[in-house]
């Protein structure tokens, strides 16, 4: 009994634990940010395996620590000169780049020159395939009264009332003149997940309700051919889209810009074609504070996450998430076979055996699904379902186990007219309990119980009634003997009581005191008929009669002969 309450107090511990989890959302929010990072090892492992291949189209000229040094070196601080960039921009288009994009802000006039804005600004009047960023916020309008940006620069959107996207109240605007000559300008936000790790990348965000497309949208676009102004449905939810990794940090070619810098103010030869890729201009080093963090790498500059998306423009590998009902199914059969396995198999260490290696099958299929189909099939939630299955089947099914022994057992030991213990219990006992008193030199006393002339009520009332009897003396003595006592049908009309840790005296007095209320009660026969029912009963002790089981049955038995012998109802 102790051990089918332990069982189903765990049950309702469990059960109670998850329904708070679920009531408070802690339980929710655990589970998202272990099923994150299950997609995080995946990505981790698909790029150490190498089977996913960045392309090589994709040009990165960064702002690494040794241009930083040159930079400051050369042209005496930092942010460098707009027509340095205009330079770098000519001496690159010579050969026919597919595009070029800063993943840098061009706000407000530099100080040190105001003119060699309009050095920049004349590149991007002069090609049609340079983009460049901006950045949407929620600065407060006392430090900055919200600008109001020019219609050409927004999307129009599929069902935009339905979209969760991400808005902002406020904008930080680039130079006027650069707004005013092309529209090839796309917002640089990205979207981090609650654990601060970048996963996702918006499509477009929502500025003064309107909606504006995300620089890596916009460049991608651009190398697929299609038009700006067309009505992007890539993101059904409006939630961003999950990236695809392609390696760590520095995976994308990188070229210094210092030596693209000396090129194009003719200082040396830059022995590389640029001819047909997407140039990235943005910041690698650390120091100019432009470092996220992504699931293949803990250090990952921000112009590479751009790189990482307009790849996955380009070649269509967007991490899918599987909707909600296709995790649902994958959990329920997992359930399901949990169930059989433990329901099924007769060895729980084969049921444990089964089920791990199916778990570790469907995490592998987790990974080759992500692999060869892009497709992000949860793991943590359908695996927590059905190992929490599992571990209910094991309790269910050793719940009916126990149950189903403890029938068998009480078949086996219980005497099915009377329900006290049978004979071949009671001599099991016997041995256990003399062999006890032996050991810790305790009392033990045995009572042996005849029923009088109970022939007579056979013969007279017919067995029915002498079954009542028997069921109803059996019931009193039960009733009336301590918890510890045990009672036995001892063979035919006779019964015994095995009485632990009493001493003679005291059998004998409990003897008498089950003599008196049998004799006082009336016992119910067949036909609504009652009777007057007698015990007689003999008395014997461990120790005084013996220290065998043997001896000590003899001995009672011999004096409830002699109870018998003289008069009956009485004890000897």
């Amino acid at each position: 009994m102790l051990k089918k309450f332990l069982y189903v107090l765990w049950a309702l511990i469990f059960f109670v634990l998850v329904l708070l989890g679920l009531k408070n959302g802690s339980f929710i929010t655990f589970i998202n940010s272990m099923e994150a990072r299950t997609f995080d090892i995946r990505q981790k492992v698909l790029v150490n395996s190498g089977v996913r291949k960045h392309n090589k189209d994709i040009v990165i000229v960064a702002i690494d620590d040794g241009s930083y040094e040159y930079i400051l070196d050369h042209y005496g601080e930092w942010p460098l000169r707009r027509d340095l960039y205009a330079k770098m921009v000519d001496f690159i288009e010579v050969q026919n780049p597919k595009s070029i994009a800063f993943d840098l802000m061009f706000v407000k006039s530099l100080k040190a020159d105001k003119n060699s804005d309009k050095a920049l600004v004349d590149v991007f009047k002069k090609y049609n395939n340079i983009f460049t960023a901006m950045n949407l916020d929620d600065q407060p309008q006392d430090l900055r009264v919200p600008p109001i940006l020019p219609d050409k620069l927004a999307i129009d959107v599929k069902d935009p009332e339905n979209l969760h996207v991400m808005e902002y109240s406020n904008c930080r605007v680039i130079l006027q003149e650069i707004l005013d000559v092309t529209s090839n300008i796309g917002m640089i936000n990205v979207s981090r997940s609650d654990d601060g790790v970048l996963r996702k990348m918006p499509v477009y965000l929502k500025y003064r309700d309107k909606f504006y497309p995300q620089l890596g949208y916009l460049v991608g676009s651009h190398y697929l051919g299609e038009r700006k102004d067309l009505v992007v449905d890539d993101d059904k939810s409006g939630e961003g889209v999950i990236l695809n990794w392609y390696g760590p940090a520095g995976t994308f070619e990188n070229i210094p810009m210092y030596k693209v810098l000396k090129a194009a103010e003719g200082q040396e030869n830059l022995n590389y074609d640029f001819s047909g890729k997407v140039v990235y201009f943005g910041a690698t080093a650390a120091s100019l504070f432009d470092i996220k963090t992504v699931p293949v790498d803990k250090v990952y500059p921000g112009v590479e996450v751009q790189a990482t998306y307009v790849n996955n423009i380009i070649d269509g590998s967007y991490i899918i998430k599987c909707p909600v009902w296709v995790n649902l199914l994958s959990a329920i059969v997992l359930m399901i076979i949990s169930g059989i396995c433990v329901f099924g198999l007769s060895s729980i260490i084969t049921a444990v055996g089964l089920v791990l290696t199916i778990d570790c099958a469907y995490v592998i299929l987790t990974y080759y699904l992500m692999s060869a189909f892009n497709l992000w099939l949860d793991i943590v939630m359908p695996l927590v379902a059905g190992v929490g299955i599992f571990i209910i089947a094991v309790v269910v099914k050793y719940l009916i186990k126990s149950r189903d022994f403890d029938h068998q057992y009480k078949l086996a030991t219980t005497d099915g007219l009377t329900e006290l213990y049978n004979h071949r219990y009671f001599q099991e006992q016997m041995q256990q309990i003399t062999s006890h008193a032996k050991r810790y030199d305790v009392p033990l006393s045995l009572i042996i119980i005849d029923i009088d002339f109970f022939k007579r009520f056979n013969d007279t009332y017919g067995h029915q009634s002498g079954d009542a009897v028997l069921r109803q003396v059996a019931f009193e003595l039960k009733k009336n003997v301590r918890a510890s006592d045990i009672v036995c049908r001892y063979g035919g009309e006779e019964m015994s009581i095995i009485l632990p840790n009493t001493k003679y005296e005291e059998a004998v007095a409990i003897a008498n005191k089950l003599c008196t209320i049998i004799s006082n009660k009336k016992c119910k026969l067949s036909n609504n008929r009652e009777s007057n029912v007698t015990i007689s009963l003999g008395v014997a002790s461990f120790g005084n009669d013996g220290t065998e089981p043997s001896q000590i049955i003899e001995a009672a038995d011999k004096r409830l002969y002699n109870a018998k012998e003289n008069g009956r109802n009485r004890v000897n």
